[in-house]
């Protein structure tokens, strides 16, 4: 008598998991916490920062992990293309937060970066209204994974946050001299 199939772990869940903890080890060294969001609506997970006195900082930062086997280099080009969902995009733009993609090559043990946020405010003729249901974006094989990356995203948080207080205490400065 043949035993009916069970549920398998293929590649994609092994990989996806790996990656999750390559992001994870990296926030770590520096310190750092992440929490998986367990309900994963295109976006993956949070990382909280720390000071040097082990005081929890204001602010986050958003990441989405893919994972791959097979990273498709150019060797034209110093940047990895990576198709998105325009659905994906249009959560990410919206965040208040600095949204980071991350894409990890398995085969290589190594993960590479993109401030969504920065990339798209970086490109003049951009439409996402006009975009088709996939956009390509290139992430550059210099932004790669590592504790000095986690610490430029709450660099990049940090600069979110000090443009958010001088827009709300130029509100309060004309709420004074209404």
């Amino acid at each position: 008598m043949k035993s009916p199939a069970r549920k398998r772990r293929t590649r994609a869940h092994m990989i996806a998991d790996l990656s999750v903890n390559h992001v994870e080890r990296q926030a770590l060294l520096c310190g750092y916490t992440i929490e998986r969001i367990a309900h994963d609506y295109g976006i993956d997970l949070e990382l909280f920062t720390f000071n040097k006195k082990g005081e929890m900082e204001a602010g986050t930062i958003l990441l989405q992990v893919k994972a791959s086997d097979r990273l498709r280099l150019r060797l034209d080009h110093p940047d990895i293309p990576f198709r998105i969902e325009r659905s994906d995009l249009s959560l990410w733009l919206a965040q208040p937060t600095p949204m980071i993609l991350i894409l990890y090559d398995a085969a290589k043990t190594v993960a590479y970066w993109l401030y969504i946020q920065s990339y798209f405010r970086s490109l003049e003729d951009f439409n996402l209204f006009a975009a088709g249901k996939t956009i390509t974006v290139y992430l550059p094989t210099a932004n790669v994974v590592d504790p000095g990356a986690m610490r430029q995203f709450a660099r990049y948080r940090d600069q979110v946050l000090r443009q958010m207080r001088k827009v709300a205490h130029e509100e309060d400065e004309n709420d004074l001299f209404r």
